[in-house]
């Protein structure tokens, strides 16, 4: 029995909610699971209402034991940070580039990364300049 990690489509007609879920390989879309491992909510409100929840270490426990992810699930799984990226392949078919920035999977919003303050850019160029100076005036 190989067991794949898949969306199984819930909600009504053009509103998709789906859930994650652990499955025989064998079994229908919306048909017999093994567990329910989270959801995902591709139409999430304007009011920043969740998108995505996970449960991480159930999804850790199956991939251990050897269960695929399909797809979409290991887009999701990339972007909540669980798994290494995708393959070029993977990412450049159906409508060219996707989005791989990280998301918060408790918030469904993008994660971004702090760069250092401009204040401690300039004291390290400072100390670079000086250690260059030095340099050039002893022979």
């Amino acid at each position: 029995m190989v067991v794949r990690l898949r969306l199984s489509r819930f909600g009504c007609k053009n509103k998709p909610f789906y859930r994650v879920m652990a499955a025989d390989s064998r079994s229908p879309r919306d048909g017999k699971h093994l567990e329910v491992l989270g959801y995902y909510n591709p139409l999430a409100g304007q009011d920043g209402g969740k998108r995505m929840g996970l449960h991480f270490d159930r999804i850790k426990y199956w991939l251990s034991v050897g269960a695929q992810p399909s797809e979409p699930v290991q887009h999701l799984l990339f972007r909540s940070g669980i798994l290494p990226p995708p393959t070029m392949l993977a990412m450049g078919h159906k409508g060219g580039p996707r989005d791989t920035r990280p998301i918060d999977p408790l918030t469904g919003r993008v994660i971004t990364l702090k760069s250092p303050s401009s204040a401690d850019e300039s004291e390290s160029n400072e100390g670079v300049k000086k250690d260059a100076e030095d340099a050039t005036s002893n022979p």
